[in-house]
C-alpha cells in the first residue's frame, strides 16, 4: 500500500482528470476497436494475433479473479481513499487488473508487430500509463498490476511467433483457436462447477458467469469466421482510405446490429425476468434464497445455490451479448 499512498499524496483535480481519461484506454471497447481495425484494414494475421492475446488473457484474468477473490484496495485498507470518479467502474474483485492486462496486451501487441517507430513508441507509452493510472486512481494495487503485466507480456511474446506462421500454415491458426475454445469452455465449467466458499460475492460470481458465456461465444464466432474466410471469402485488407473507413464503420455497425437483434429473443428465454422492477424483486428474493441455502448447507450446497442464483437472472440476458461482446 506504500506505493498507493505515495500516489495518493500527489493527486490534484487536473491530474485526476488526466488519469481518468488514460484509464479508459484499457477498456474492452478500445481493445475490440483496435483489434478489428487491424484485422479489417491492416493485417488479418495481426488482427487474429491481437484477438488471441485479448481473449486468452481475459480467460486467465477472470479465472484468477474468482479463484483468489482479492478485494479492492480501499476494502483492504479502510484509511485509503480512491478518486471517486473511478469508483463506479471499479467493480468486481481486484486481482489481477483487467484494464492493465487489456492495455498491455493490446498496445504491447501492436508494439510487437508494427514496423513504424512512432507507432511502437506511442503504444508502449499507453501500455505503461494505463497500469499507472489504475494505481493512481486507487482501484488496483501494484500486485494486481504486476501480475496482469506478466500475463499480458507472456501472451504477447508467446503467441507472436505462432501467429506469424499462421498465414502459410492454416493448421497453426486452427490449433490456436482450438486451444482458445478449450480455455473458454474450461472457464465456463469452472464458474459452473467449482466449489466456491459460502462468502463468495454473488455479483462477482454472476459477472464471472457472464464473462464465461461472452468469451465462449466470441471464441466460437472467431473460429467460424476464420474457417469461412479460409474456405470461401479470402478478403483483402488492402484498399484506398475511404474503403477502409467504410469497412471499419460498416463492420462495427453490423456487429452492433447483430448484437441488438439477438438481445430480445435471447432475453425472452429462462431468466428473462432479470430486467425491470419485477426482475429486481425476483433477483432480491433469489439472493435471499441463495444466502439462506449457503448458510444451511455449507460450501457444497452453497455452490449449487450460489451459481444458479448468480447466473439465472443473468445468463440468458448475458448470451444476448455474445456477438461482438468481449
Amino acid at each position: 500500500m506504500k506505493v498507493l499512498y505515495a500516489l495518493e499524496s500527489i493527486r490534484t483535480p487536473w491530474l485526476d482528470t488526466v488519469m481518468a481519461a488514460i484509464t479508459h484506454l484499457g477498456e474492452e471497447t478500445v481493445f475490440m476497436v483496435a483489434a478489428l481495425f487491424v484485422f479489417w484494414c491492416v493485417s488479418k494475421r495481426h488482427g487474429y494475433y491481437l484477438l488471441a492475446v485479448g481473449f486468452a488473457g481475459t480467460v486467465l484474468n477472470q479465472f484468477l479473479k474468482l479463484l483468489f477473490r482479492i478485494p479492492r484496495p480501499w476494502v483492504l485498507d479502510s484509511d485509503f481513499t480512491i478518486v471517486e470518479s473511478a469508483r463506479a467502474q471499479a467493480t468486481g474483485y481486484s486481482f489481477p487488473s483487467g484494464h492493465s492486462q487489456n492495455a498491455i496486451g493490446t498496445f504491447g501487441g501492436i508494439a510487437r508487430f508494427t514496423r513504424r517507430k512512432w507507432v511502437r513508441a506511442a503504444a508502449i507509452v499507453v501500455a505503461v500509463l494505463v497500469p499507472l493510472s489504475r494505481m493512481y486512481l486507487g482501484v488496483h494495487t501494484p500486485l494486481d498490476v504486476g501480475v496482469a503485466a506478466v500475463i499480458a507480456v507472456a501472451l504477447v511474446f508467446a503467441l507472436y511467433p505462432l501467429m506469424e506462421r499462421s498465414d502459410s500454415r492454416h493448421g497453426v491458426m486452427g490449433a490456436v483457436l482450438a486451444v482458445m475454445l478449450a480455455l473458454a469452455a474450461g472457464y465456463l465449467l469452472f464458474v459452473s462447477l467449482y466449489p466456491f466458499p459460502a462468502d463468495v460475492d454473488a455479483a462477482n460470481l454472476a459477472s464471472g458467469v457472464e464473462n464465461a458465456w461472452k468469451l465462449l461465444g466470441a471464441t466460437v464466432g472467431m473460429l467460424v469466421g476464420w474457417w469461412l474466410d479460409v474456405r470461401f471469402i479470402h478478403f483483402d485488407t488492402r484498399a484506398v482510405w475511404y474503403v477502409q473507413l467504410i469497412k471499419l464503420v460498416g463492420g462495427l455497425a453490423l456487429l452492433l446490429g447483430i448484437r441488438a437483434a439477438l438481445k430480445a429473443p435471447l432475453a425472452a428465454g429462462p431468466g428473462a425476468g432479470a430486467g425491470g422492477a419485477g426482475g429486481r424483486r425476483s433477483r432480491r428474493r433469489g439472493a435471499l434464497r441463495c444466502d439462506g441455502a449457503v448458510r444451511r448447507g455449507g460450501v457444497a450446497h452453497g455452490v449449487r445455490a450460489a451459481v444458479p442464483c448468480a447466473g439465472k437472472a443473468g445468463v440468458l440476458s448475458i448470451t444476448g451479448r455474445l456477438c461482438g461482446a468481449y
